[in-house]
């Protein structure tokens, strides 16, 4: 509870401030005589988001934005609420721990506006995930996946855009295409492959909605944005779970640092909610990550980023994008591997 009210009075605080600050601004401008831009653009270097917000802006009329993006978790050590833990704390109820876990994402998105109200979105994905694991004997081993992810399609729709400030809301649907009986063999399996705990899988074999809303100002040095989303599992998938809930909150300021560069801070609060219902094909004594009790968690992550865009020649309209996040605080239900680090690549062609 006092996480979430710390974040929520934080956004409150940061849009009163720049608000304030804007305000002040247009003012200023107004008295010396200079002519100011009344609309919030993204044609600045500092106009879209830190690169793994998603769904940050809308398009005009007839705009379309292809994107690529590189994403890489790393996952280690094992940590039971807001405490590390050690092997010999799991392997006290579970048979086998894990080490660390690297999930690696490649994402293709694209956008379209056929109104100035209102932009199409579909987003795609790819994953590996890589864990490490070690039995209570010692003995160390491996498991893999790779494939399709589920894939997203959904609208943003242009509340309002004045007085370099933007509002718009996201409505999606999550279509559950990545798999949920990935596989792979294991000591204990005999030779055989044999289906693998919760976060090796590719999706979450549910169908689910995303709903976000988005706030925007600029100055004429910075940029800032907060961003309120939730992505709600609808219905038990094939093997009778869904996975958790997620809702984030994000807050963000990009300032820039010439014509085509742009460095941004993030401040993240993430609710993951536990995994409801199990599978019947899992062992929940096994392995600490086939027990729904260690699944959800309270995150608080920072990021760091940079945004540089093309603004002249063949390539206009083309950004590059990194951000580095890490954790500031998790708070884990049960026993699981903590977050490390957070690193997002990406690539963002704009044509209008």
């Amino acid at each position: 509870m006092k996480t979430k009210i710390f974040i929520a009075m934080l956004c409150v605080a940061t849009t009163f401030t720049f608000a304030q600050h804007e305000h002040h601004e247009h003012h200023k401008n107004h008295d010396h005589g200079n002519a100011t831009d009344d609309s919030w653009s993204s044609s600045r270097p500092d106009g879209h988001a830190p690169i793994s917000v998603m769904g940050d802006h809308v398009h005009h009329k007839g705009g379309i934005m292809f994107s690529y993006r590189y994403m890489t978790m790393d996952m280690r050590q094992l940590r039971q609420g807001t405490d590390d833990v050690t092997n010999a704390a799991a392997h006290a109820n579970y048979m086998v721990a894990p080490q660390d876990m690297i999930m690696n994402m490649h994402m293709l998105g694209a956008m379209y506006a056929p109104s100035d109200k209102i932009t199409l979105m579909v987003m795609a994905n790819y994953l590996e995930n890589d864990m490490n694991l070690q039995m209570r004997s010692g003995m160390r081993f491996a498991t893999n996946t790779s494939g399709l992810g589920d894939i997203t399609v959904g609208a943003l729709y242009s509340l309002f855009n004045k007085n370099r400030q933007a509002m718009h809301a996201q409505v999606a649907a999550i279509i559950p295409t990545g798999s949920i009986e990935a596989k792979d063999v294991t000591p204990m399996s005999m030779g055989n492959a044999v289906q693998l705990p919760y976060p090796m899988q590719l999706g979450t074999g549910s169908f689910g909605a995303k709903l976000g809303l988005t706030y925007l100002g600029q100055c004429d040095k910075f940029s800032w944005g907060h961003q309120l989303t939730g992505n709600i599992n609808v219905n038990d998938n094939d093997q009778d779970y869904k996975f958790g809930n997620q809702y984030k909150l994000n807050n963000w300021v990009a300032a820039k640092a010439g014509d085509n560069l742009s460095v941004s801070v993030r401040l993240e609060g993430v609710l993951i909610d536990e995994i409801n219902g199990t599978s019947d094909l899992l062992n929940p004594m096994m392995v600490t990550t086939a027990d729904i009790a260690n699944s959800g968690g309270t995150f608080i992550n920072s990021g760091f980023g940079l945004n540089y865009i093309i603004n002249n020649g063949s390539l206009k309209g083309l950004r590059f994008a990194a951000e580095c996040s890490t954790p500031l605080y998790q708070d884990l239900n049960g026993i699981q591997l903590k977050q490390n680090y957070n690193l997002t690549f990406g690539l963002q062609y704009a044509l209008h």
